[in-house]
């Protein structure tokens, strides 16, 4: 018969992690190894710091994971809280075993190089670098352990490179029509509508039914997102021009709740693989789904829409438009928006089958340059 293992090791994919309780404290740890023995071993050394911390007053050995708990637990109420989970999903399965004491910039190197060759920009590496930052700051400075000993010792220095931020990419309408046309047709829909409104990618995805209200002055709709599904916090008006009317009354009666879905399912993100995949093979590799925002913004500078309503129709923060909203000022902002359609000489919508399933079809706008 094999031996048995110590109590308080499971096995989660081929990596041996910890859940035991010692000492009077759960503690939920990767070991950091797929060998039973060595698991041992970091479970034996585990026990005896907490031992050592609970007699004697020793500093409780951390790992990034338990940080990154509890920064999650207490800051639940920041703006960004979502974008620091997105960037902690990448960390900790890398570095989430290591002992706070451990994460400097010799056992980062890797996990950056690693970033960087999987297409990740230097931005996104600088963002979850400066969470990590953060977090070793609070164990450091303010966060205490029963014996009221700081979680950390000393703060390592964590480097963080300049690098040239990426400018805008405003499309032309040739490469809109060039991109569109190979989109698949939910995706295609998404990308229109927010092309021609200057929605934010979240806002795209989360738009709700509920949210539209008629404005029976000028025969059309608007939505009204509430703040707490916008960056800055305060209610967006998204007013729709022709071609954004046309898109929404195209999927009026697909799902109950949510404006835009894919087999019947909220979608989620726009950024997927078939963005990035359909985006190269037209050419354009560089485009950002965030660069449809800034062609909305472009299209109605170059239409000659004043500052202020730019600002307002792009849902910038503006003491200007607040939760009642007349009908002079929608009127206003419904034909700054319209301008952008009326510098088309095309027809605005063709339905085209998907390269990949022509049984679908996409909303296709036909424009010059």
């Amino acid at each position: 018969m094999g031996r048995k293992r110590i109590p308080g090791l499971r096995k989660r994919g081929q990596i041996w992690w910890i859940d035991k309780k010692i000492k009077g404290r759960r503690i939920r740890e990767s070991t950091g190894t797929c060998y039973l023995r060595e698991a041992e071993q970091y479970l034996a050394l585990r026990i005896e710091q907490e031992r050592q911390a609970s007699v004697y007053g020793v500093r409780i050995e951390r790992t990034l994971t338990e940080a990154a708990t509890k920064y999650l637990e207490e800051n639940q109420h920041k703006r960004s809280i979502d974008r620091d989970g997105y960037a902690l999903r990448h960390l900790i399965p890398v570095l989430g075993h290591l002992p706070l004491r451990k994460l400097h910039m010799g056992t980062l190197q890797p996990y950056i190089r690693t970033r960087l060759q999987s297409s990740v920009s230097q931005g996104t590496v600088n963002r979850e670098l400066s969470l990590l930052r953060r977090i070793l700051n609070l164990a450091a400075r303010s966060w205490r352990d029963e014996n009221d000993i700081p979680w950390l010792d000393s703060l390592p220095l964590i480097d963080i490179r300049s690098y040239e931020a990426r400018k805008p990419y405003p499309l032309s309408w040739d490469q809109q029509c060039r991109l569109f046309s190979l989109l698949p047709a939910h995706l295609a829909r998404m990308a229109l509508f927010k092309v021609n409104t200057g929605c934010r990618e979240k806002e795209v995805c989360r738009l709700r039914w509920e949210w539209e209200y008629r404005v029976p002055e000028f025969n059309t709709t608007v939505f009204i997102i509430p703040g707490e599904f916008v960056k800055n916090k305060h209610d967006r008006l998204v007013v729709l021009n022709s071609v954004a009317k046309s898109v929404v009354d195209s999927v009026r009666r697909a799902h109950h709740d949510f404006v835009f879905t894919y087999k019947g399912r909220p979608v989620h993100r726009m950024n997927n693989s078939a963005w990035k995949k359909w985006r190269v093979r037209a050419g354009i590799p560089m485009v950002r789904i965030h660069d449809l925002k800034h062609t909305f913004g472009h299209r109605l500078r170059a239409a000659g829409v004043s500052f202020e309503d730019r600002q307002d129709l792009l849902g910038h923060r503006s003491d200007r438009i607040t939760t009642h909203y007349s009908a002079p000022d929608i009127g206003r902002l419904l034909k700054a928006a319209e301008k952008v359609v009326e510098t088309r000489t095309e027809p605005v919508f063709q339905a085209v089958s998907h390269p990949k399933s022509p049984q679908s079809t996409a909303l296709l706008a036909h424009s010059r340059l």
